[in-house]
């Protein structure tokens, strides 16, 4: 046998012992988080919440609800959008197989699986999943409930605007286009002529008029990069004192702020009423839970303000530029929107308006771009909302291991670590290119570095320095 070399025809095993198969050191974070998991019992918790959903005997061996949560959970930390991406990635990497709770000898779920089981268990449930989260954080001490701040973002559908038909008659837009032209007289009308044609219609992009049969609950929606696509609408409800998302709503993409802020206040008022429903999350909680609304100019408006005036609650909303207002005898509205206006004005009003931008803001960013859900892969709106809820769930996860860790997501881990060693590796770097000289052991030290040749004294002591 040659001694270093790589062996190129040479027989298997025919039987290795479990003992000899390789396995992983693991991931600290994720050993962290099934630390987390296993004391809040939270497997014990899912199989009881969804063992209506599973068979007795009939049928083959179904998805342990937990390694499908976790699976899910990989997608947020991992930062990949599609299922089969994470079935891929949980396949690959052994401290992810352990993170699962997958043996040696089990292969994890192939994405079909995973698809299959996200249709099965229905909505409610992952919404209580989602409780069972903001729960742990109720428990550690952060989670406030006093002030919430509500946002929205658009997520860009998994169907494509080529494919748009007429609600009337199923016409595509391509034959539609060629029926206008050759009603303006072209017989053969060119890709130029149709282009030249579409771009002078008004009111081209209706919702009323057109939709995507392959997902008929997407609509056409400017995004926020400013193209058109058919998107939907994701809106946080989120604490302004921790960051932790409270609630998660999934909206027709089209869909004005004040017409969904009524759903997503209520899925707010449920999630602190079942947190509240624990006599130790209540006492922690107090009896100011739930008492202010901060949200932007898009939220603003009569109707909102005096429905939040009229709940007992105080609203910190921006009020756009709409000039001299007439109020016609609307005594209501003229006195809730002064006192909206009033309050913002004020100091606390500017510093909540200057952290809406910090706190809600962030949880976009970390779930739709580091975590990768700003494209979704699923079709219809109760689809994407299930896996949107885990993955909002994975983020509120990251809030607890920050607290514990300092980093929110194993990424984020591994660069700490490598910024440490980078750091350290610097240090060693100027200390070995630092020469120190004791002429006679007189006179000054002298501190020579070849990056500047003009020293600076100190107390005595001359040192040459690069300014950084």
């Amino acid at each position: 046998m040659a001694i270093g070399k790589r062996i190129g025809d040479r027989q298997e095993e025919l039987w290795i012992a479990t003992a000899d198969l390789a396995r992983s050191a693991g991931h600290p974070f994720y050993e962290q988080v099934n630390r987390l998991l296993a004391e809040a019992r939270f497997d014990e918790y899912v199989e009881k919440l969804c063992a209506k959903f599973y068979a007795g005997t009939v049928g083959r061996p179904g998805v342990p609800p937990g390694v499908y949560v976790r699976m899910l959970l990989v997608g947020y930390f991992e930062g990949i959008d599609s299922e089969r991406g994470i079935a891929w990635r949980c396949s690959d990497s052994l401290s992810l197989r352990g993170f699962v709770g997958l043996t040696l000898s089990e292969s994890p779920p192939d994405h079909s699986t995973v698809s299959r089981t996200r249709r099965l268990i229905d909505l409610e449930t992952h919404v209580e999943i989602f409780s069972f989260v903001l729960k742990l954080l109720a428990e550690r001490g952060h989670l406030s409930g006093k002030t919430i701040g509500v946002d929205a973002t658009t997520l860009e559908a998994n169907a494509a605007m080529k494919s748009l038909v007429r609600r009337d008659s199923g016409q595509s837009y391509q034959d539609f286009l060629v029926e206008l032209a050759k009603a303006s007289g072209i017989e053969t009308p060119t890709r130029a002529d149709l282009a030249r044609i579409d771009r002078k219609r008004a009111k081209k992009g209706s919702n009323d008029d057109w939709h995507n049969p392959n997902d008929p609950d997407a609509q056409i929606t400017k995004m926020k990069d400013g193209r058109t696509h058919l998107a939907h609408k994701a809106e946080h409800a989120v604490d302004m004192d921790s960051g932790a998302v409270m609630a998660v709503r999934i909206h027709p993409g089209a869909a004005g702020d004040t017409s969904t802020l009524p759903e997503t206040m209520l899925a707010t008022a449920e999630s602190i009423a079942t947190l509240k429903e624990d006599l130790d999350i209540e006492a922690k909680l107090g009896d100011a839970a739930l008492s202010e609304w901060v949200a932007d100019k898009g939220y603003h408006s009569n109707e909102v303000l005096v429905a939040i005036e009229c709940a007992g609650w105080r609203t910190y909303i921006s009020e756009p530029d709409r000039g001299r207002r007439k109020w016609n005898g609307n005594e209501e509205a003229r006195h809730a929107v002064h006192a909206n206006r009033r309050r913002i004005r004020g100091r606390r009003g500017r510093e909540l308006l200057r952290k809406r931008g910090e706190r809600i803001e962030r949880t976009f960013a970390h779930c739709l771009e580091t975590g990768r859900m700003r494209r979704a892969h699923l079709r219809g709106r109760e689809n994407i909302e299930k896996r949107y809820l885990i993955h909002v769930a994975a983020y509120n996860l990251g809030i607890l291991m920050r607290a514990i860790l300092g980093k929110g997501t194993p990424r984020g881990l591994q660069g700490r670590m490598a910024a440490l060693l980078a750091a350290c590796s610097r240090i060693i770097h100027i200390l070995m290119n630092v020469h120190f000289s004791f002429p006679l052991f007189s006179g000054p030290i002298a501190f020579q570095s070849p990056a500047r040749s003009a020293p600076l004294s100190c107390g005595g002591i001359r040192l040459f320095t690069t300014g950084c």
